[in-house]
């Protein structure tokens, strides 16, 4: 028998949240709401306490626990959002609370969940993935008889996160058609899944995933929860492995569709939000209305909700949200070009080949001793995608030897 929660357990969450976590700004897309016809609203999840919200799910599930489960204490891994909330949960309840953390956790966050959790929390940095970290994590957990505080397929985690629909509602149009929500492991998309079909069953409810880590989109193809063979870390938030076996059976039961976006859509979309709407997205943040622009599975009859569920960006990643929405769009493009190792050639390559409007990004050559030609690794940046067909002909024209890079090769780990 699947597995089920109630309204009813969302709404008992509700309760227990309340003077604990915002009820975060209901926002138009003016931008959005061009591009698709419809009026569309951003869920403004990144303005919740500590940004994002994983402090709703945690909270909940570490105060429904017992007072000898609670004075034992509780363990957690995460690199990120859930580490902060289950650290929030543990300062607000007096709850002493160890979280284990990647090697590969950057410093700030590191400083930020220590700032959060004050004395109430014990960092373990562990070397290694996050897959390794958790396993630590429960082994601890076992081994403590501590609490462990699953991110999402726990019951009252689940719930918790949910809240985030009980709040919406109060918010959004009555004719609202679809509601998209990002989807990692499951908790956000099942919680408010089973809360906004049981009270707003017109509505759509839509499930939105990056194209690298489509766990939960696998398994409703597959009709069971399989694991990945890899996993893009670029969308950390939502960068899972293997989805829920708890919200799976929640999700497969009630939730319209689950989409998958590219992760240079995202970027792209990162990049909007900003410039637009004034919005700091994290990658996850910004899936629901990436998919809002290119990727809904149906045209919508009315009004669209998307859920900006954190904006807990990492500044030091711009580079590389710029670099994959520039593929992405077609208007960024590699080449290997090898040069005849004598005065000129570097010059005619940009008089024959290259012409307004097309700008060198990236030059990466070096000089070979008792060699007559040497390659370079050239980056080109467009002012419209079209703009590709052009410069593929002049370069075919071109007494230079030239080869395009593809988007799969492992020389774009050396770019970002």
């Amino acid at each position: 028998m699947a597995f089920r929660i109630e309204a009813s357990d969302v709404d008992k969450a509700a309760r227990t949240l309340e003077g604990v976590t915002r009820i975060t700004p209901f926002n138009p897309s003016e931008r959005l709401s061009e591009e698709i016809g419809q009026p569309v609203y951003l869920k403004r999840e990144d303005l919740q306490v500590c940004r994002s919200f994983k402090v709703r799910g945690a909270y909940n599930k570490m105060s429904q626990m017992s007072h000898d489960a609670q004075k034992q204490g509780v363990v957690c891994a995460s690199a990120g959002n859930h580490a902060q909330g289950v650290a929030y949960a543990c300062a607000a309840l007096g709850i002493q609370g160890t979280i284990y953390l990647p090697a590969s956790t950057p410093r700030q966050k590191r400083k930020r969940i220590a700032a959060i959790g004050k004395q109430w929390v014990h960092q373990v940095i562990v070397a290694g993935n996050f897959d390794d970290a958790n396993r630590q994590a429960q082994e601890a957990a076992a081994r403590m008889g501590c609490t462990y505080v699953h991110p999402y397929d726990d019951p009252f985690t689940i719930a918790g996160q949910g809240t985030i629909a009980v709040d919406m509602a109060k918010q959004m149009p009555d004719n609202t058609d679809m509601v998209l929500i990002p989807v990692g492991g499951g908790g956000l998309l099942a919680g408010m899944a089973t809360w906004l079909k049981q009270n707003k069953p017109g509505v759509r409810v839509i499930g939105v995933e990056s194209a690298g880590a489509a766990s939960m989109y696998a398994a409703m193809r597959r009709k069971t929860p399989v694991t990945l063979d890899s996993v893009d870390s670029f969308v950390d938030g939502t960068a899972v492995g293997r989805a829920g076996d708890l919200t799976f059976d929640i999700i497969r039961e009630l939730v319209d569709d689950v989409v998958v976006v590219p992760e240079g859509a995202v970027c792209s979309e990162m990049l909007d939000l900003y410039h637009t709407e004034g919005v700091i997205a994290e990658p996850a943040g910004a899936l629901a209305s990436a998919a809002a622009k290119n990727y809904l599975p149906q045209i919508p009859n009315g009004p669209v909700v998307c859920v900006v569920s954190g904006g807990n960006n990492d500044l030091s990643r711009y580079a590389e949200v710029l670099e994959r929405s520039a593929r992405h769009e077609g208007l960024r493009h590699y080449f290997l070009v090898t040069f005849n190792q004598e005065p000129g050639s570097l010059r005619g390559f940009l008089h024959e080949v290259l012409t307004e409007g097309e700008d060198i990004v990236h030059f990466q050559y070096t000089k070979k001793n008792n060699r007559d030609t040497g390659p370079a690794l050239v980056g080109i940046e467009l002012q419209d995608p079209t703009d590709i067909k052009g410069l593929r002909k002049r370069m075919a024209k071109s007494p230079l030897r030239v080869e395009e890079i593809p988007w799969d090769s492992e020389i774009f780990n050396l770019l970002i």
